[in-house]
């Protein structure tokens, strides 16, 4: 009997196993369903005569990667409940204990295809999402064209100089012989797309005077980045700085003199001068959920270096650096439902409550998350709080049991 215990318990584990897969994925595939259905239905009060249902379904078909990759927590809570469920109606559960198979190797067990999902919300967060989103949020600019404004892009204020002889010099603030520069206002400057070859959509720039009023507006359709120039300083080679130009193109330049005057407009081509690279512009002009998680962890580390902090850029980061726990602690609160105070009640009864408990767990996440915001209390203390409490939760259910 001893000698074939390790089979036995082999054999178990993989029964166990397979059941909490399989229940897992159709749970994860069926709240992805739903949800592409709720969005579609969604998408049919916005069809008019440039968004049309063709291009509505291509944008419900580049989002259904963030979806899943939503889903799959709360999926994996279901899943768990619904498989373990399934073997406790049939009393192969009580089995199992009788045989002397401890809750807590019955839990690893269903946390073992779990990590299937770990890997795949991963997966999907770093070499999916970042191109799915774009190519939909592509569609929606397109639909959304008409709009006078829009809240994506990078903004920034650049203080503006210029020489004795009348040049204009916006590094000044790194030029070694910067006492012969004089202030000549601020330029603030709009760029709502950058791709990492170096490509930039719409930008738009207003500069004013020392006393704040509006001197020029300028307005390109694009730019293409055409290297990059050493700064003057007085530093070493080692701390040499450089400033990135782009060319812009299409451009329309509008001088303000006595007020608007629409016979000033006029068609030219101007420089962009920027001093970070290409590939630092890309992550600025990018919403924080649009990046992966390599991708938001240097955008984290160019803030540093800009003295700077981006809370957005932050809780995402640590929102999916932190995912695999997230589901790892809702299995466990699975697991608990199955084998602590749920285990007299139905099927049906546990599913609802670990519906429910799914929800509470992602609006939790969601509150500590603006609370953070409005805050600016720690994203990785915030992010893990819900976390651990799921986890105490599931363990403390457990260990009643034992």
């Amino acid at each position: 009997m001893p000698k074939n215990q390790p089979a036995k318990l082999k054999v178990l584990g993989r029964y166990v196993k397979v059941n909490a897969l399989l229940a897992i994925i159709g749970a994860v595939l069926g709240l992805w369903a739903l949800q592409l259905l709720f969005s579609y239905l969604s998408e049919l009060d916005s069809l008019n005569d440039s968004y049309t249902m063709s291009e509505a379904l291509k944008y419900i078909l580049y989002r259904s990667p963030y979806f899943l990759e939503q889903f799959i927590p709360t999926g994996s809570l279901l899943g768990a409940v619904v498989g373990l469920g399934l073997l406790a109606n049939k009393s192969e559960l009580v089995v199992m204990r009788a045989s002397g198979i401890s809750v807590y190797r019955i839990v690893g067990w269903v946390l073992q295809p779990a990590l299937v999902f770990v890997l795949l919300a991963l997966a999907i967060n770093q070499f999916v999402l970042p191109h799915s989103n774009q190519l939909a949020n592509d569609i929606r600019s397109e639909e959304s064209s008409s709009l006078v404004t829009s809240v994506r892009g990078y903004w920034t204020v650049q203080p503006r100089f210029k020489t004795v002889d009348g040049n204009y010099d916006n590094n000044a603030e790194n030029d070694a012989d910067s006492s012969k520069l004089q202030p000549d206002g601020s330029d603030i400057l709009y760029i709502d797309y950058a791709d990492v070859q170096g490509n930039i959509g719409t930008v738009k720039r207003w500069h004013l005077d020392n006393n704040g009023n509006l001197q020029t507006a300028i307005y390109a359709e694009g730019g293409r980045y055409s290297g990059r120039k050493p700064i003057n300083n007085a530093g070493s080679k080692a701390s040499e700085q450089y400033s990135y130009e782009w060319q812009l193109s299409n451009m329309t330049k509008l001088t303000i003199n006595q007020g608007f005057d629409s016979s000033q407009a006029k068609q030219s081509s101007d420089t962009l001068s920027l001093p970070f690279a290409p590939k630092s512009v890309y992550l600025l002009t990018r919403k924080a959920e649009d990046l992966s998680l390599t991708q938001l962890y240097e955008h984290r580390q160019f803030m540093r270096q800009q003295d700077k902090r981006s809370l957005t850029h932050e809780l995402a980061f640590w929102q999916k650096l932190l995912s695999p726990l997230s589901i790892l602690s809702l299995v466990i609160v699975a697991c608990s439902f199955v084998f602590g105070s749920l285990r007299t009640h139905s099927l049906g009864l546990r599913i609802v409550v670990a519906l429910l408990f799914g929800l509470l767990f992602s609006y939790v996440q969601d509150l500590v998350g603006f609370i953070s915001l409005a805050t600016g209390f720690s994203p990785l203390l915030m992010v893990l709080l819900p976390i651990i409490a799921s986890a105490v939760l599931g363990g403390y259910l457990l260990k009643r049991q034992m």
